[in-house]
């Protein structure tokens, strides 16, 4: 064996501990419930993604994805490591370059909030902009090639580097913390797609586990994957990049795998920021954008529930912290530029929790796909 060989496995051995040592200095992250005054026997619980040291359910994702390249040769000493992303999985990714001494760089759509920009630099990452949110992809590989480094490809990689059985694994997470509830085993899990990975450990792991759970995924109005849900078409695309940073995409994604999921709903961005804003006021915290998505998802599953005379408990993801939305989500500025004015929706919202009573605005502008009753 050469020496140069020997050194690199002993750099990629050394690599691994380092992040599995930073795994074990970390706590579970919170599984909260959520009150539902009006939607009495249904309980709601949000995982609390925001916890994790980057702030974000991306966080999970970077990990498995940075051993996932360790241990297939792609990562050694010096590599550059390259990603396309929206930011949170950016984020998360120059955590684990820092933690590595590599240089790491996002390439990113320029509509890309300021504050995902400054959190990326802030851990010694470099961010590329481009216009055209298609573009990252061929830039991503355009600058692994000539930095001679590695571009991680979460939309590919993210539901292969993770191990949906046990390692790091948000679904045994969820499990494990519902064991004491009234309901331990959840009626339904939702999640919205992004690459599609934490949808697939979600179907995955219930399948192996032979849990009688469903799945089911939500879409942002921007996107192609309910569409690709409903109807199996790869070829799918859209010019337009989604205004609900973090999920949506204008392709369909290799991670993306529709048969993990029971059922499929499409919310539209003027109700996720309804739902981000009436959360965000009802926890006293700020929450992200997607995670509103994921709310009115949770809500509607929960009045499919009572409308079928059933108990039980949902889990949802609160993927990250809104405070990263300041100039986006959370300004009604840009709200308004973007045609997305929600005091309305949001009062709304708050009803539906209290009441139980779904707004017709969300019955009749929701695409549903999947069992859902």
């Amino acid at each position: 064996m050469s020496d140069t060989h020997t050194q690199r496995r002993t750099w990629v051995r050394s690599a691994i501990r380092r992040i599995e040592a930073d795994f074990q200095r970390s706590a579970d992250t919170h599984l909260l419930p959520l009150p539902l005054p009006g939607l009495p026997g249904v309980d709601l619980y949000l995982k609390d993604e925001s916890s994790h040291p980057t702030g974000s359910l991306k966080h999970r994702l970077a990990r498995s994805l940075f051993l996932h390249a360790l241990c297939n040769g792609w990562l050694h000493e010096g590599s550059t490591v390259v990603e396309a992303s929206s930011g949170s999985t950016a984020i998360s990714e120059a955590y684990f370059a820092r933690l590595l001494g590599l240089p790491f760089v996002a390439v990113m759509p320029r509509s890309t909030s300021p504050a995902k920009v400054q959190a990326i630099e802030f851990h010694g990452g470099r961010c590329h902009l481009v216009d055209d949110p298609k573009q990252v992809y061929a830039e991503s590989e355009r600058i692994a090639h000539e930095t001679g480094g590695h571009y991680m490809d979460q939309f590919t990689h993210a539901e292969r580097a993770t191990d949906w059985r046990a390692n790091n694994n948000i679904a045994d997470s969820i499990f494990q913390q519902m064991r004491h509830e009234p309901h331990p085993v959840p009626h339904w899990l939702v999640a919205s797609a992004g690459t599609g990975g934490t949808l697939a450990t979600l179907g995955r792991y219930v399948r192996y586990c032979r849990h009688d759970t469903r799945v089911c995924g939500v879409d942002a109005e921007r996107s192609v994957l309910f569409e690709h849900y409903r109807s199996r078409d790869p070829a799918l695309t859209m010019a337009a990049g989604s205004r609900i940073e973090g999920i949506g995409r204008p392709r369909v994604e290799p991670s993306f795998l529709p048969d993990t999921m029971d059922a499929m709903l499409k919310v539209p961005d003027r109700w996720s920021l309804a739902a981000m804003l009436a959360l965000s006021d009802r926890l006293g915290r700020q929450v992200g954008g997607s995670t509103g998505t994921n709310l009115v998802a949770a809500l509607w599953c929960a009045s499919q529930m009572m409308a079928q005379g059933q108990a039980g408990s949902i889990v949802t993801l609160l993927c990250d912290d809104g405070r990263r939305y300041q100039t986006s989500c959370f300004d009604a500025a840009w709200r308004h530029e973007q045609g997305l004015d929600c005091a309305d929706a949001q009062a709304q919202v708050a009803h539906w929790m209290d009441t139980g009573i779904v707004p017709d605005e969300v019955f009749s502008a929701m695409p549903r796909a999947g069992t859902l009753a």
